[in-house]
């Protein structure tokens, strides 16, 4: 008898282990959302999206192990410009529901953060801190972690020097701000407006409809350039203002190399490319047990100067060549 039990019990151990096994190889896969502020939605088409955001983050999660569709599921979401469309985006990563939900910009991680208090969101570029979605960068102590896309104030000062260097006649520089405008003007665009001699003129646009009344403001002001604020809003509104610059026959200095790419003068900013790649990191260390809380948010540490020969030579400047040797990119 005691024999017939051992044997049963070894039996019985045998046909376990493979469902034991089984079990574990049908264990649901981490879902990943990545939900882009402005990208349209034909470039987050899977498999492969052409999206240099999307191809970033996927060549960083696959250099960590991470691979689409093997061992992780990506959901790739837009709002396509249209702020108003989050609150439908986030409810259906609430409603899968998501791992990690990773946003471009903390407009995508606000409304994320309302909707769930505890799925982990990864911001790939914002002010988080300002915001008020971390207590600090060195200690985010919530559901959100991840990039700044901003760096120090002074980023301001260094663009308004490149315009300048670009366009050495430039005396007045219109300024497109949405409120608030305190992160970049007064301040540092102000110090370095006075060192090159340069007079501001403000242009506030309110959002949904206050371009018009900006630009009629600029053609009163009679200025010779334009520098950029930075809002979401601009972005999803960059064609105009850069039509109106062209328009105008006005320099402008822009901050994401989009601009520049759609016929802007030139930017200079972090590059974005870096910022979401990096957002892989944050990812991986999440779904390996990580707590958003206790990582550090980045500030970039990567930066771009992108000019637009095209454009340049519509405008009938010629950039002198010491500038175009720091480019990082020229479109021709």
């Amino acid at each position: 008898m005691e024999r017939r039990r051992f044997i049963e019990a070894v039996a019985g151990g045998l046909l376990a282990a493979p469902l034991a096994a089984k079990a574990q190889q049908v264990k649901k896969r981490p879902r990943i959302a990545f939900i882009f502020a402005n990208t349209p939605e034909a470039e987050l088409a899977p498999p492969n999206p052409t999206n240099r955001a999307a191809r970033a983050f996927l060549e960083g999660m696959h250099q960590l192990g991470w691979i689409d569709a093997q061992n992780i599921t990506i959901e790739w979401r837009t709002v396509a410009g249209h702020p108003e469309r989050y609150a439908a985006a986030v409810q259906e990563m609430v409603n899968l529901p998501a791992d990690v939900v990773v946003t471009s910009g903390t407009a995508g991680a606000i409304a994320m953060r309302q909707a769930s208090v505890s799925i982990p969101i990864v911001v790939a570029g914002g002010n988080l801190v300002e915001d008020g979605l971390a207590q600090s960068l060195a200690h985010p102590g919530g559901t959100v972690t991840g990039l700044t896309g901003s760096a120090s104030p002074e980023i301001w000062g260094k663009r308004a020097q490149l315009l300048k260097e670009a366009c050495p006649q430039v005396s007045r520089v219109a300024v497109f701000f949405s409120p608030p405008r305190s992160r970049f003007w007064p301040g540092p665009l102000e110090e370095a407006a006075r060192t090159l001699r340069l007079t501001l003129a403000p242009a506030e646009v309110t959002p949904p409809d206050g371009f018009e009344t900006a630009f009629a403001s600029i053609r009163r002001a009679h200025v010779n350039a334009i520098v950029l604020g930075y809002s979401p809003f601009f972005w999803a509104n960059r064609r105009k203002i850069i039509e109106f610059a062209a328009k105008e026959h006005l320099p402008a200095m822009y901050w994401d190399r989009v601009y520049a790419e759609s016929g802007g003068l030139m930017s200079y900013g972090a590059d974005a490319v870096d910022i979401d790649g990096r957002a892989a990191i944050y990812v991986d260390k999440i779904l390996r047990g990580a707590k958003p809380a206790d990582l550090p948010i980045e500030q970039p540490t990567k930066f771009e100067l992108v000019i637009n020969l095209k454009t340049a030579k519509a405008l009938g400047l010629t950039i002198p060549p010491p500038l175009l040797a720091r480019a990082d990119e020229m479109i021709q």
